[in-house]
């Protein structure tokens, strides 16, 4: 069974036709998994629906909570990109050795139909979770990345490999 946390982010956004705006509703999870046709075992909880730019300490405690008391060792993460990799620290800092963890967000709002990456992140997330071994990692643009070894390049809109540190 893969525990599936929603948090919010681009990746859940909907768009106001009136006032321009991104704001959130209700996750786009459920619908993205049965469209994709999936057949793993998972189940959805969200737990917040907030941008990343605001998400705080608190916030992901919340997370790390859910994660230790959850009895599936593979969890997916939606997040926000601007700080999945902060958040991916936090978790990684949480000890949770004998769980795979996989973020994954999007840069574009699912809700803007195929101009989203959102479908092919949720989807290559889901891959990469049932392969990676145990530890905590960022998937984004079909890549995974170690949580430790990742950086979203804000001039490009990609995320990319960074060299670890020692």
């Amino acid at each position: 069974m893969i525990q599936v946390f929603v948090t919010g982010g681009t990746f859940d956004k909907q768009y106001n036709y009136i006032s321009g705006g991104l704001y959130f509703k209700d996750t786009h999870v459920p619908s993205m998994l049965e469209r994709g046709r999936c057949t793993v075992d998972y189940d959805v909880k969200t737990l917040m629906m907030v941008d990343s730019l605001d998400m705080t300490d608190t916030d992901r405690e919340i997370i790390a909570h859910n994660c230790i008391r959850c009895p599936n060792d593979k969890i997916l993460i939606t997040h926000g990109t601007d700080t999945i990799v902060k958040t991916a620290e936090f978790l990684a800092q949480a000890d949770m050795k004998e769980k795979t963890i996989v973020l994954t967000g999007a840069m574009v709002p699912y809700a803007f139909g195929t101009s989203s990456d959102g479908f092919f992140n949720l989807g290559s997330a889901l891959a990469f979770l049932q392969t990676l071994p145990p530890g905590v990692y960022v998937v984004m643009n079909g890549r995974y990345f170690d949580w430790n070894a990742v950086r979203k390049n804000t001039k490009t809109g990609y995320f990319e490999e960074i060299p670890k540190e020692g």
